[in-house]
């Protein structure tokens, strides 16, 4: 060894500090030491700083307090490379609070500063902490749009390439944060930085492949950065990440980046070109894809053959594992490097089946995308995943096959492949979601395909579906309410609805507040009440009065479907009463005044309304047609006031006697109480003749024996008092209190009877008054005027007839004189009702014969129309052809044959008033002259 020598140390100048170690504890004067001129104390504060903020958010906060990070700012545009990196390590963790973010936000020399950090000269610890800085600063979106201003997407892209994982981390987050804004995917494009986020997915860390899948899906929403992907070769590259097990927790990510990538038709033939979407869908379902079926046909033969040959493949790999040995192991590690192809059965996770289905659904939006999907049997993986065991699964197949069934071929592919029967069967699922979804699949699978509807009603789907209507969510109320009135087109399914009780079912959904659930449910009401026993069925479960709600409804699809399921319930009398009795009518007359709810379907429901209540139509419009015919039960109550309810006959006749017109009742059946009178005389004799026939005594023998009982009696009754008289006075007084007892109990049970007798009286269906003398009349001119031989003689025969029981003929001038009103009243009187029979009047003016001369006109097949108009007037028109052919006419026109009518007919107004029997042409002044006063 040799001997130490002392080295010779020299003393620092005298101008110099001696050197001094400073050990503080104190944050503050940390941050003093950052204004230090010297680059040794700075770089050692900003280390100290990083340390400290690095602890704790509080520390942050406080350092930002006492003015660090203006200092640190500027030291970050040092010289010194140490210093500068220092600066930017404090930084870059200071962001992380959002206080720091929004001081720095404010600083103008901030994102510049950042972004010289990102130069390739810098330090790689500049570039992992600057970008970190960015990526914190960029969730504001002002800080976006200030880091695309400076140019910070340019250097965040080149780090990308980076051989440090943090900077290509937080590279990829910055980016990715900024690609929310429109202009940096647009930017990214044009500087290339599409292929380097592909290339990061090949990272060994699987935060950098989650945020670099986050930033493809984000640039993929623009519409030219998907044309760049597909000339990036993006598509295989993705599937081929699917097929890796390994990261199996990104797969839903990658999913959605192909599901944005699948918009775009030209993607889809892309995929189909390189055989993609068979093995997307192989991943996806966890089986392997099915080959390609021969051009020569197409069915089960084919599919087998293809079963046949990869089980041989897979035999004859086997095989060669048992020969080769070692060698085959070898190879197979040494494919375990590269990415399972698409022969591989690869099982995936729920999440990425989920997404994978919704990927289909979006690209099904399109037409042109259905066809190729449907081309390469997309229906078959969404059938597959119908019957997952996760609920999100199944909903979101069910959605995308909801999607494809727009699609004509699609449905008849998804009954070919059994596809409806896992829809029907999650029907019944508890989860609402796969409820609804099930039903919007089978509302879009049954709209226009008969097939399909035979298929539900052979799965036995129907009943499913009623239970949806009172058990689900609202769109699985309007799903399942669509999918019922497909059903409903075929006879045969409505029936089978009909029994199992759709008509019921249908009523509580009609209550819902949902437009969609009303507009679907009132349209399926109009489907299912089309026969006389669904109307009854509708109409007793208390379905009107939902049903008339919805025509005041604010959405114009709603009014229309209810006004449409009004004119099919309006089709018969009852249901016609019934909808006008809960104010139906005046809510259609109120639509149709309105200039903007207004509707052809408003106008056919109040229109078949009111040619199925005739009494309101003629109250209304004062008009009833030719081919309108009066019923019993028609009432006439006179013209109807504006913004007046419309009564029923029972309303009426219950409101006291006033001395307005009456009701003008139409009822011709014979009066039950004279029935029941002659009924028991003919009764009576008929026990009389009995009588005699048997005793072969008179009469007056019956007389004699009834004397003697007579008699017999009176000498009872002369006994009793003696008999009371022995008797003591104590059993008198017990047969008194006896009988007030008994006479209490009499009493009583008389109170009983007549307290039963009034409620039953009150509880006693309404029966309207009968009219046996219309019944006669009707009886008559059936005998004597409808054997007549023409139309005109029939006309004019029973004009005399309705005269003749009307009053008779009055002359000119002489209306006013005619009494007419007193009659009437005085039946009212006596009748103790507003309403009167027709029949009943034996002094009528217009408007009392006109009626009667419709109605019996009605009765003999006799056309004519009723008309009403002001002051009591009212008149019949009736079509007739002009007289017969004179010699003139045959001589000088073109006439068939002599003596035969006139064609086309004339418009006549039957004179019931002044000539009985007279016809006046509609544009005579004799004919305006009937009319009006």
């Amino acid at each position: 060894m040799g001997k130490k020598v002392k080295k010779d140390e020299k003393p620092p100048p005298d101008d110099v500090f001696d050197t001094l170690a400073v050990e503080s504890r104190n944050a503050g004067t940390v941050v003093l030491m950052l204004s230090s001129p010297e680059e040794d104390v700075q770089s050692k504060a900003c280390e100290a700083i990083y340390k400290f903020v690095s602890k704790c958010d509080e520390n942050k906060k406080q350092l930002l307090d006492l003015g660090a990070v203006e200092h640190l700012l500027a030291l970050m545009q040092s010289e010194d490379k140490i210093v500068r990196r220092n600066a930017c390590m404090a930084v870059g963790v200071m962001t992380a609070h959002p206080e720091v973010r929004k001081y720095l936000r404010k600083q103008e020399t901030t994102f510049p500063a950042l972004v010289n950090l990102l130069a390739p000269d810098e330090d790689t610890v500049c570039h992992e902490f600057s970008a970190l800085a960015l990526s914190n600063m960029a969730t504001e979106f002002s800080s976006k749009a200030a880091i695309f201003e400076n140019g910070g997407v340019e250097p965040l892209i080149r780090c990308l390439v980076a051989n440090d994982p943090d900077v290509q981390k937080n590279s990829i987050e910055a980016l990715a944060l900024l690609l929310m804004d429109y202009q940096t995917r647009a930017a990214i494009r044009d500087l290339d930085g599409l292929s380097p986020m592909l290339e990061v997915l090949k990272s060994d860390y699987a935060i950098i492949q989650k945020l670099a899948l986050l930033a493809l899906e984000r640039a993929s929403q623009d519409g030219e950065n998907r044309s760049a992907l597909r000339e990036l070769e993006a598509i295989s590259k993705l599937i081929d990440f699917v097929a890796h097990p390994e990261w199996n927790d990104l797969h839903v990510m990658a999913v959605m980046v192909l599901s944005n990538l699948l918009e775009d038709l030209e993607s889809l033939e892309l995929i189909k070109e390189t055989g993609g979407l068979k093995r997307l869908v192989a991943l996806i379902t966890d089986q392997v894809p099915v080959d390609e079926e021969p051009k020569g046909g197409k069915g089960d033969k084919g599919d087998k053959g293809g079963k046949g040959s990869r089980n041989a493949k897979k035999s004859a790999k086997e095989s060669a594992k048992c020969n080769h040995g070692t060698s085959a192991k070898k190879q197979e590690s040494a494919d375990s490097s590269e990415p399972p192809s698409g022969e591989a059965i690869i099982p995936t996770l729920p999440d990425v089946k989920m997404c994978a289905a919704k990927a289909i659904c979006r690209s099904a939006r399109s037409s042109e995308n259905r066809k190729i999907l449907h081309e390469q049997e997309s229906e078959k993986m969404l059938i597959h995943l119908l019957s997952h065991e996760s609920f999100e699964v199944q909903a979101a197949a069910a959605q995308a096959l909801a999607v494809m069934a727009e699609n004509l071929a699609s449905r008849d592919s998804v009954r070919e492949w059994e596809g409806l029967g896992p829809l029907i069967k999650m029907l019944g699922s508890e989860n609402l979601s796969v409820k609804e979804a099930a039903t919007l699949a089978l509302a879009n699978l049954t709209t226009a395909n008969s097939n399909n509807c035979q298929e539900i009603q052979t799965l036995n789907g129907i009943e499913p579906l009623i239970t949806c209507l009172v058990d689900g969510r609202e769109d699985a109320v309007a799903n399942a309410a669509c999918v019922l009135t497909n059903l409903a087109q075929i006879e045969t399914l409505r029936v089978d609805a009909q029994n199992k009780g759709v008509v019921r079912a249908l009523i509580e959904p009609l209550s819902s507040r949902n437009v969609t659930v009303q507009s679907k449910v009132a349209l399926a009401v109009a489907a299912f009440v089309c026969d006389f026993d669904s109307r009854e069925n509708f109409r007793q479960s208390d379905g009107i009065a939902p049903l008339i709600g919805l025509l005041s409804s604010g959405n114009d699809e709603v009014r229309r479907n209810a006004a449409w399921a009004v004119t099919v319930c309006a089709v018969d009398e009852p249901t016609a009463t019934e909808i006008c009795k809960l104010g139906g009518m005046e809510i259609l007359q109120e639509i149709q005044m309105s200039s903007t709810r207004r509707s052809p379907f408003a106008e056919a429901a109040l229109q078949k309304l009111l040619d199925n209540n005739l009494s309101a139509k003629y109250a209304l419009t004062g008009n009833l047609s030719s081919t309108n015919f009066i019923e019993n039960g028609f009432y006439d109550i006179g013209q109807l006031r504006p913004g007046t309810k419309f009564l029923t006959l029972e309303e009426y006749a219950k409101q006291e006697m006033n001395e307005k017109r009456p009701i003008i009742l139409i009822n011709a059946k014979p009066d039950p109480a004279f029935s029941q009178t002659q009924s028991q005389a003919e009764l009576d004799a008929k026990q009389e003749s009995s009588k005699t026939s048997v005793t072969g005594k008179n009469s007056r023998t019956g007389r004699d024996s009834k004397t003697v009982i007579r008699k017999n009696d009176f000498e009872v009754k002369r006994e009793k008092p003696h008999s009371r008289e022995r008797s003591g006075s104590k059993k008198t007084r017990k047969q008194q209190e006896r009988e007030e007892k008994q006479r209490e109990e009499e009493l009583q049970a008389q109170l009983q009877r007549e307290a039963e007798a009034i409620s039953a009286a009150e509880n006693k269906p309404f029966e309207a008054p009968c009219d046996s003398t219309l019944l006669k009349y009707i009886e008559e001119v059936t005998e004597k005027i409808q054997p007549l031989p023409t139309t005109r003689e029939q006309v004019k025969a029973l004009a005399g007839f309705v005269a003749e029981k009307m009053g008779g003929s009055i002359e000119r001038g002489q209306l006013s004189n005619f009494g007419w009103e007193l009659p009437i009243s005085q039946i009212k009187y006596e009748l103790k009702s507003n309403v009167v029979p027709l029949g009943k009047i034996k002094a009528g003016i217009h408007v009392h014969r006109a009626l009667l001369f419709k109605t019996l006109a009605d009765k003999i097949a006799v056309s004519c129309s009723l008309v009403r108009g002001e002051y009591n007037r009212a008149w019949n028109e009736v079509l007739l052809p002009e007289e017969e052919y004179s010699l003139e006419d045959v001589l000088f026109a073109f006439s068939p044959t002599p003596g035969a009518p006139k064609f086309p007919p004339k418009t006549y107004i039957v004179d019931l008033i002044h000539e009985p029997g007279s016809l006046l042409r509609v544009d005579t002044p004799e004919a305006q002259t009937y009319k009006k006063i």
